[in-house]
Order: structure tokens, then sequence, then C-alpha cells
């Protein structure tokens, strides 16, 4: 990613409303997605970053769970492309299906990550808590209040990304 684009990036998060927490998070998740994303070259590095660096865009608009998919309509409002929608749409936890998005109060849309890209995301951002990096371990504990399917999708996700992601 250009530096023109990264600040481009954190410009609009600014410019949204998004706080300096939420800013300084985004750019250590950037942080730990490139890792991954830089050790498989099939990986689209700059799609992973510039993801990466929008995931949390939502936040200027609330801070529960909807921040997702309000990020990815203030995304998809402003003419980005789907790609880097969907990675803000899929982020949060290991995804969710559309029947459990319904039973949350959430518009019945389907936010499993999919893509190498969106995997890699939302897997990083399982890893930073604010601005410090933490273990899938400490991640899913941290979300020991949410049924174990949820606990059981994130540790799959995670043996994913770092199969995907191994030298």
């Amino acid at each position: 990613m250009s530096v023109k684009l990264r600040k481009k990036c954190e410009e609009l998060l600014h410019e949204s409303g998004c706080s300096k927490k939420v800013i300084a998070h985004c750019g250590v998740v950037r942080d730990v997605a490139c890792e991954y994303a830089q050790r498989n070259p099939a990986i689209n590095f700059s799609l992973v970053e510039e993801g990466a660096l929008l995931h949390d865009i939502g936040r200027s608009i609330t801070h529960t769970i909807a921040h997702a998919q309000e990020g990815a309509d203030l995304l998809r409002a402003r003419g980005f492309p789907e790609e880097v929608v969907r990675i803000v749409e899929c982020h949060t936890g290991a995804g969710l299906t559309a029947d459990e998005c319904v039973a949350l109060g959430l518009k019945p849309r389907d936010c499993i990550p999919s893509t190498p890209e969106e995997k890699i995301v939302c897997h990083a951002d399982n890893l930073v808590a604010g601005t410090k990096r933490i273990t899938i371990d400490e991640s899913v504990v941290s979300s020991s209040f949410l049924p174990q399917k949820f606990q059981d999708r994130m540790y799959r996700l995670a043996a994913e990304v770092e199969q995907l992601c191994s030298p």
C-alpha cells in the first residue's frame, strides 16, 4: 500500500468520527494482518492492508456488534470495492451466519469470512486487544461468554490462517 493510500484510510477513519484509540487499534491490526499476508505471495497484500486499516470504521457509528455491518454500509455508500467492504463486514470474532445475525438483531447477511484476505484480517483482529498483541487462547478466553460454537470457530479460523500463511 502506498503511503498516500494509508493516509487516506487514516483520514477517513478520523473524518468518520473514529476515536484515536480505534484508529490506533486499526493500525496494530494492520501490522498483524500484514505479517500474515506477506508470508503467502498469493495473498492480495494491499487488500489486506486496506481492509485491516478500515475494519473498525463502523465504530464511528456504534460500538455494538452492529459496527461491522454499519462500517460495511458506510464504505458501500462511499463506493469502496466490495472486496474491502466484505473484510469490514466479516471481521467480528470468526464471522456470523445470516441466521446468527438475525438472532443478534442485525441485518440478515452472511458475514462469515470466505476469502483468504477476509480470514487474515478477521484473525488479526482476534489477536489484538486495544493496541496489545495477544494470543488466540487469550482472545478466546476473553470471549468465554460466547457459546462454545463461536469459540470453536475462532480456533478453526486461527488454524486455517496459520496453515494458509505458513512459510
